[in-house]
């Protein structure tokens, strides 16, 4: 999590000395409510909202998050998608249209990216020690490796629509479907939306550092967020970014990660190898409308490395900002699409 929102009266140089300047009778009201959810938190800003109605919106935000958590959660047995990849049939499996919405935009960027991102890597993941499993004692054989990816693949999985509803369908007894690339920011949709149906059109939504804006802050300006510098210490600032309307995820693989036989394993899986990533690329930055695909694509530009990142958001008309390790620090790649967004 690499992405911070700037408060009022964070010390944070030129972006505060900025916002400083408004006179305080500027400044309108904003509620702020919090919460636990997906396995994190959740921060929500309203400008214009009183006190009176915290328990009204926080009542319905942790409804809808719930139910985002029940019908996508692989950590809860009952979920649907739990209940997916326990099943072992062929047959279509009825679904929620909000799981079907996230899975078809997983399979559409997984398509678009050649498989950069992949939802069904979750085995592969868990085989490489970052899931429920120990870590290994050992780098996996080859014979292992080959026989977890062939119960992986994007093209083993589909979404039907039919007239009573929508289903997911596998063609592998054993695929397994992890949305945890693009559920958060799905949630951070589903909340903002939420709001703006109740003329709330002025807040932020961050759930574990995925973030979506709407409107302007308490100051009457844009909303100012931090993409913080990689490391393990104390987080520092990188860079500040100003948003309205849109949404921002950071990727990276700095913190999640362990050494085995002499070398560094990262937690981010790439699809078509199996293996997990070395290339120096440690922290992937996406702007986007929604907060979903700002998500989901910071895993899939994570995966592909700096070059290609930067060759795929140019060609798309991303706006993404790249951090890749050097001998002496880290070296800053931003798209052009990016470049309109900086502050300070």
């Amino acid at each position: 999590m690499m992405i911070r929102v700037i408060n009022w009266l964070a010390p944070l140089g030129l972006a505060f000395l900025l916002a400083a300047c408004r006179p305080a009778d500027d400044i309108a009201a904003q509620l702020h409510l919090t919460g636990n959810t997906m396995g994190t938190y959740y921060s929500v800003k309203v400008v214009g909202a009183g006190d009176s109605q915290a328990e009204v919106l926080q009542a319905e935000i942790d409804r809808r998050l719930e139910l985002v958590n029940d019908q996508m959660s692989t950590y809860r047995e009952h979920s649907e998608l739990s209940r997916f990849n326990q099943y072992r049939g062929e047959a279509p499996f009825k679904v929620s249209s909000d799981t079907a919405k996230v899975v078809t935009a997983a399979l559409q960027l997984g398509r678009d990216s050649n498989d950069a991102l992949d939802v069904t890597v979750g085995p592969l993941v868990n085989l490489w020690g970052f899931g429920p499993d120990a870590r290994p004692t050992h780098i996996p054989s080859a014979e292992q490796l080959a026989e977890i990816k062939a119960e992986t693949g994007l093209a083993h999985l589909s979404v039907i629509t039919k007239a009573d509803g929508d289903y997911l369908q596998k063609s592998l007894p054993g695929l397994y479907v992890d949305l945890s690339s693009i559920a958060k920011g799905f949630g951070v949709d589903v909340v903002s939306e939420y709001l703006s149906e109740q003329g709330l059109t002025n807040h932020l939504v961050e759930i574990g550092g995925e973030v979506r804006t709407s409107g302007l802050n308490a100051h009457g300006q844009d909303w100012r967020i931090a993409v913080e510098k990689p490391g393990q210490g104390e987080s520092m600032v990188q860079q500040v970014v100003a948003l309205a309307n849109t949404s921002v995820a950071t990727s990276g693989d700095y913190r999640n990660y362990y050494e085995l036989d002499g070398k560094r394993i990262s937690h981010t899986i790439n699809p078509a190898t199996g293996k997990p990533i070395t290339h120096r690329l440690a922290s992937v930055t996406v702007i986007h409308p929604s907060c979903m695909m700002a998500d989901a694509l910071a895993t899939a530009l994570t995966v592909m490395g700096t070059d290609e990142a930067l060759a795929y958001a140019e060609q798309n008309g991303l706006a993404v900002y790249l951090l890749t390790k050097t001998d002496d620090g880290f070296r800053v790649d931003m798209s052009s699409a990016f470049e309109k967004y900086l502050r300070g």
